[in-house]
């Protein structure tokens, strides 16, 4: 008998946290490491919500929270929800767990029978596959590629879905690409699910804020789509909260409250002091964080100058979300400095090992032509991380 489950052994690892680790590994061996591969915002949480923090452990919050969340924490979200997104929810509708990662993992465990399929417009949250096919579902990719801004059209959602098609999930502003889809394009999204009334979206909003272009668009902004919607979002990006694990889903009551039922026997609660510090980030005006925002925005126009100065890097304009999503297939079959590039994980090493800068190969995405580089860094790291670059692929 085996020691470990088929589920374990069959479950691929986040390449991000992997990337993260290897580089954490040179760093070990002494090696200047310049880090462009994790989601993570190089910000210190705002003051204003650690100091909620702070004001909850003298208030001595310390014991068990409900399983969906502080009311008054539903409360925000519903008004935040309300606020940002013009989307009504009410306190049934809203649950709060560890994390929008957290969030995705209840909406397939409470959502997908076995054979189910979840359509994933590439490239995609390396997470979500693994976490489709962790609930028996099968992940079905729907291929984009750069020069449509790595969208999915109507066309293609309409040809991707088959009687199994039980849910498509996306995220808008997009990880990895930083693409958008705009009102329009939602809209036209819509019109094809419409059709469809028993499939359901997961529109993961988690870099909602960090949108250079404004005007965010939600799919339950639709009327005819909320019923069919679970809008997933958190702090983590925005606010520059990712070790506080904080998300929510607003989503149909009966969805909603299959989603408090598993996490009950799984984690119960997220973390009291987390929660009062979110009460407070999520009823402050977004304007509080603009100036991340207005960062991110001179480092997305940095990185891009610097990317398009290197033969063989092909890009987009990203935007939102603090990621570029270049093509590089430009150096597939290349010998570089004695190594021989085959594919995108071949070439997310050799800028490792050779440029010692860490990005994340664009297979883990569902796109093998691309690699993503987070600049969620200084800008001076950013010039230097393309700086050798350049050098060890001219």
């Amino acid at each position: 008998m085996q020691l470990l489950s088929d589920r374990i052994l069959n479950m691929a690892t986040s390449a991000t946290l992997a990337m993260a680790a290897k580089a954490r590994e040179l760093r070990g061996e002494g090696k200047d490491i310049i880090g462009l591969s994790l989601g993570e915002p190089d910000f210190n949480t705002p003051d204003f919500i650690k100091e909620a923090a702070i004001k909850a452990i003298n208030d001595d919050y310390n014991s068990y929270t409900p399983v969906d969340g502080y009311v008054e924490l539903k409360e925000a979200i519903i008004t935040k929800f309300k606020r940002d997104n013009n989307l009504t929810y009410t306190l049934p509708q809203i649950v709060v767990s560890t994390g929008a990662k957290q969030c995705l993992a209840n909406v397939a465990a409470v959502m997908l029978n076995a054979g189910d399929e979840v359509l994933l417009p590439c490239p995609y949250w390396v997470s979500y596959s693994d976490i489709v096919k962790l609930n028996d579902g099968v992940p079905v990719e729907v291929k984009t590629s750069i020069d449509t801004d790595f969208k999915m059209t109507a066309a293609q959602l309409e040809a991707a879905i088959t009687p199994k098609t039980k849910m498509i999930w996306f995220s808008s502003p997009c990880n990895p690409s930083g693409s958008i889809y705009s009102e329009a394009e939602l809209r036209a999204l819509a019109d094809v699910l419409v059709k469809h009334p028993n499939i359901y979206v997961v529109s993961d909003e988690i870099y909602e804020h960090i949108n250079y272009v404004g005007n965010h668009a939600s799919m339950a902004q639709f009327e005819d789509m909320y019923d069919q919607t679970i809008t997933v979002n958190g702090v983590s990006k925005a606010f520059a909260m990712t070790g506080w694990r904080v998300g929510y889903i607003g989503a149909p009551e009966k969805i909603a409250r299959a989603c408090n039922k598993m996490q009950g026997q799984i984690t119960s609660g997220t973390n009291c002091i987390a929660q009062r510090a979110v009460i407070t980030a999520l009823n402050e005006s977004p304007s509080r964080v603009q100036y991340m925002i207005n960062e991110f925005k001179v480092r997305r126009d940095l990185i891009l100058g610097l990317l398009n100065d290197i033969e063989g890097f092909k890009t987009n304009t990203p935007e939102g979300a603090f990621y570029v999503f270049p093509n590089v297939t430009h150096f597939f079959g290349k010998t570089l400095r004695g190594k021989t590039i085959n594919n995108a994980t071949d070439f997310s090493l050799y800028l490792l090992e050779e440029a010692l800068v860490a990005t994340v190969t664009g297979e883990a995405f569902g796109n093998p032509d691309c690699i993503r580089i987070s600049y969620a860094a200084s800008q001076e790291q950013i010039i230097d991380a393309i700086k050798r670059i350049k050098e060890t692929v001219s």
